[in-house]
């Protein structure tokens, strides 16, 4: 197939392209140019940005355009618009965040979906993420036919996570010492690897899916704990011990998600991590083993730079774990 890809520089982007080389597709990259300029010397490198100049994808036929990095409705009609027929069979990447609050663990793809209360909103925030993923996904069946592919990933975890927010907690468990452990323990978690996602989207286009797929794993019952203890369990050296901490407590100390990131106790929809990945298992994902996943990260790390700041401070974890046992001896 000729597969033109919306991003494929970064992350989730750049594993499909992987993945879809492996297979012996011809790739077609558009992107911005401000990273991966050297990635992919093979592959067709058309530069320009969604949100001002599509003039470099006017011409060219593609079987397969993966749009990476749709997060307003009005990015999907501008795609549209410009591919017309030549784009081929369109798949996006959406998000379970798409999901009004699941009531009840295992959800499907047929769930009830958000709502957004003003549809021209053009500010990503916690609050309109979802509803703008549904406002995408609706313009990508209507303007790219009802044969699109959408998929909706959990948490994408894996080497080249710029986002920091698993490989925080490899990195800081490779560390060993106490680590703060936010409970509770027992939050739903699912991760999926974007090597594996990225095979996966390839396989979808290559036998000819359509409609909505969970891209979320290992099972709809694994838990924080689980997800910590597996990390432990790969990276740790032998002083290493998880200090569980009440989220009510850490709340009470202004502590968020961004000092503890995919930590789930501050989020109220915690259910949307129990996502039944039924259908995608059905189609072709395989999840590889979660130590390789944590393993292959931390290698990454290594070969990268840390943000300066990527969650809790070593400080404020002492400072945070003397005062939670000070209270527990009261």
């Amino acid at each position: 197939m000729r597969i033109l890809l919306i991003g494929g520089t970064r992350f989730v982007g750049r594993h499909v392209v992987e993945a879809a080389l492996a297979a012996g597709h011809d790739v077609t990259i558009f992107h911005r140019g401000q990273t991966g300029k050297d990635l992919f010397p093979d592959v067709e490198h058309r530069i320009g940005d969604r949100n001002a100049d599509l003039s470099a994808i006017a011409d060219g036929r593609w079987d397969a355009t993966v749009d990476t990095c749709a997060y307003f409705p009005r990015q999907v009609h501008e795609l549209a618009d410009v591919l017309g027929d030549r784009g081929g069979h369109y798949q996006q990447v959406s998000s379970v965040s798409a999901y009004a609050s699941p009531a009840s663990r295992g959800y499907r793809e047929d769930a009830r979906l958000a709502d957004l209360d003003d549809p021209t909103v053009e500010e990503v925030t916690d609050q309109t993420y979802g509803g703008l993923k549904v406002l995408c996904e609706r313009v990508a069946v209507e303007r790219f036919g009802p044969h699109s592919i959408i998929v909706r990933p959990t948490y994408v975890v894996g080497p080249d996570d710029y986002t920091w927010r698993f490989p925080r907690w490899v990195t800081r468990i490779a560390r060993g010492g106490d680590v703060l452990a936010p409970g509770p323990a027992d939050a739903p978690s699912q991760v999926v690897d974007a090597r594996d996602m990225g095979a996966w989207m390839i396989g979808l286009l290559e036998q000819g899916e359509a409609g909505a797929f969970h891209a979320a794993g290992p099972s709809a019952t694994f838990t924080w704990r689980e997800e910590l203890e597996a990390i432990a369990s790969s990276v740790a050296p032998e002083d290493t011990t998880l200090r569980w901490v009440d989220a009510a407590f850490l709340l009470d100390q202004q502590v968020d998600d961004s000092a503890l990131p995919l930590w789930p106790g501050v989020d109220p929809d915690m259910l949307m991590m129990t996502a039944d990945p039924a259908a995608a298992l059905a189609t072709g994902l395989n999840f590889r083993p979660l130590a390789e996943t944590i393993r292959d990260t931390l290698a990454w790390t290594r070969t990268v730079e840390q943000p300066e700041k990527s969650g809790l401070s070593a400080v404020d974890e002492t400072a945070l774990l003397e005062k939670w046992q000070a209270q527990r001896r009261v």
